[in-house]
């Protein structure tokens, strides 16, 4: 029986909205049980950013810094909504190219689950029961839109076509009756079995007049007009199933499809949160430090309004990293494995690593992204064990060079060995600033190795360490481009005043910071329209490891004015003037800001 579809084009676009709404809402539900991880909009986004050229993602974090997930993240969700839109258009006529656009998103969804480095055989699940929900609610949706009930007519008796055949039981007159006669016959309270002879009422001809220029079959439709004429399409006439588009329907369920989607977000998101190792980290006692940091010395924060203050607190530290959902790791599961180049591979549980003597040390961090003048630094108090006495138990073979650290979602760095074993405070961190390390952050453990980029030292969630050589064996951002060893290098930054400032003419302070972490900062000099250096002032620091605020004054006279600085570590380098971007080994080059003095 044919069936024919009269389903607008945007309605089919709005149907394959909102069941793609609620197939990632079912599946974003179903992944609050399994992991918030296997939710396949994360799972596509995690592959995403490891497929993404490095210059690509260079440009992400310089337009949208530490929004760059989010806006990854909306990206993928808006190409989802467009393609799910396109497929719920195309499925009014072919129902099974719905079923296979969803067959083929769950495909990759899958894929981007089993490709995890922690994935498990659950994690398929929140995947395959959205898209199941998805196919099923587009052709529920479709359904609806075409009327859920639908018209069928047989073909036309004869007398309706004009045939010569009377009605049964009425003497036949050879000719066709009269249609309006013929109508009113239908009409309850109307004259029965009145046989009206041909043309009655009519001039002759007047039935050829009616029905020239009509389409075959168009005829009959109108010789039955008489009263209350109606037109039938020819489908209703011919036999067969006409669906009609119900407006009313297809909105009723696509608000309902629309509540599935949320309440399944929203709950999802909820159940999601109830994994979350808040609690836990809540029940962490932190033991005191065996080796606890020097006071800061009196003058190490010049307290300037707008100057970056001396430690940087918790919520304003920057995060860059690759994790689209932040690891969510229970401290009491929390294992370090260090294997690799050793003598004895070593296992250390969270309550082991507390045990052990713990460090408290100042240390500024700095990412590799940071441009010139960027906001990727701050400094920190941070306590946790000495990386180097945890590797000596395990007894470190002679060649080996690097350690490759593994997060708890699969990222790796690899830091250079000596770099840690030089005495310097690198560290098995578990807190920051006087708290239990935050989630974002790293909890439980997380590495911090001074004098070295992040991206080759500061391992978040770290719970597997390989001792083993560059040539051997390379980390994430290496093959990628980046250097493999990433020193820091000398860098200073304006604060105040800001690029783009308007100060009035007088007195004025110029103030920032400047870090050489591990060497320290010996200097910090400005100048002002390309003039004569200045020497600014600088404050005092707890050790080499930090970045160390400094400030000038400055008269500042009426028109526009561009303020340079640079610094000089304690080895007697200047930072040099050849401007360079992050990539592949650090950003180089004086912060400059241009000002309006009125």
């Amino acid at each position: 029986m044919q069936r024919n579809t009269t389903v607008p084009a945007w309605a089919g676009a709005l149907a394959g909205l909102v069941s793609g709404g609620v197939a990632l809402g079912v599946a974003q539900l179903v992944a609050g049980v399994v992991g918030p991880a296997t939710f396949p909009v994360v799972a596509v986004g995690d592959a995403t950013v490891d497929l993404t050229p490095a210059p690509v993602k260079d440009f992400a974090i310089r337009a949208f810094g530490e929004n760059d997930k989010a806006v990854l993240l909306g990206g993928v969700l808006v190409v989802l909504a467009a393609v799910a839109a396109l497929i719920g258009s195309l499925s009014r006529r072919l129902p099974a190219v719905g079923y296979l656009g969803f067959v083929l998103f769950g495909v990759i969804g899958v894929l981007a689950v089993v490709t995890r480095p922690d994935a498990g055989a659950l994690d398929v699940v929140p995947t395959v029961v959205g898209v199941a929900a998805g196919a099923w609610a587009l052709g529920w949706l479709l359904r609806r839109a075409a009327g859920g009930t639908t018209s069928h007519m047989p073909a036309a008796a004869p007398s309706e076509r004009g045939s010569s055949a009377a009605p049964s039981g009425r003497a036949a007159s050879g000719a066709p009756q009269q249609d309006g006669a013929a109508d009113e016959r239908e009409g309850a309270g109307q004259r029965q079995g009145a046989d009206v002879p041909e043309g009655a009422g009519q001039p002759e001809g007047a039935g050829e007049r009616e029905t020239a220029g009509r389409p075959e079959g168009e005829a009959d439709a109108g010789a039955l007009g008489g009263r209350g004429a109606v037109e039938r399409p020819a489908v209703m006439r011919a036999g067969g199933e006409v669906a009609v588009f119900d407006r009313r329907r297809l909105l009723t369920g696509v608000a309902g499809g629309a509540v599935v989607a949320g309440a399944g977000a929203v709950l999802g998101s909820r159940l999601g949160a109830r994994q979350t190792v808040d609690a836990a980290r809540g029940g962490v006692t932190l033991p005191r430090a065996a080796t606890p940091a020097k006071p800061l010395p009196a003058g190490a924060d010049l307290r300037i309004g707008g100057l970056s203050p001396f430690v940087t607190p918790n919520k304003d530290f920057y995060r860059v990293d690759t994790a689209l959902v932040v690891p969510q790791v229970d401290p009491a599961e929390w294992t370090l494995r260090i294997h690799g180049m050793v003598d004895r591979p070593v296992e250390l549980t969270f309550a082991d690593l507390l045990k052990l003597p713990l460090t408290e040390a100042d240390v500024t961090l700095t990412c590799v992204s940071n441009e010139v003048g960027g906001p990727y630094v701050g400094n920190a108090r941070w306590l946790g064990a000495r990386m180097a006495d945890v590797l000596r138990r395990a007894g470190l073979r002679a060649d080996a060079d690097m350690l490759l650290s593994t997060s708890a979602d699969g990222f790796t760095c690899g830091t250079p060995v000596d770099v840690v074993m030089d005495g310097r405070d690198a560290l098995f961190a578990v807190a920051m600033n006087g708290e239990v390390l935050p989630v974002d952050h790293g909890f439980p453990v997380r590495q911090v190795v001074p004098g070295l980029y992040g991206y080759v030292s500061a391992t978040k969630w770290v719970v597997d360490i390989k001792v083993t050589r560059f040539d051997r064996d390379q980390a994430y951002w290496t093959p990628r481009g980046w250097s493999a060893m990433g020193p820091i290098k000398t860098q200073s930054r304006i604060d105040v005043p800001r690029q783009g400032g308007s100060l009035k003419a007088g007195p004025a302070t110029i103030a920032g910071v400047a870090w050489a972490q591990h060497t320290g900062v010996d200097a910090v000099e400005v100048r002002v329209d390309r003039g004569q250096w200045r020497e600014a002032r600088l404050a005092e620091v707890p050790g080499p490891d930090t970045w160390r605020q400094w400030a000038i004054d400055w008269v500042a006279t009426p028109g526009e004015h561009t303020i340079e600085v640079r610094a000089t570590d304690a080895s007697g380098r200047t930072q040099t003037e050849q401007p360079a971007p992050p990539a592949p080994d650090g950003a180089s080059g004086w912060h400059a800001v241009t000002v309006q003095v009125a």
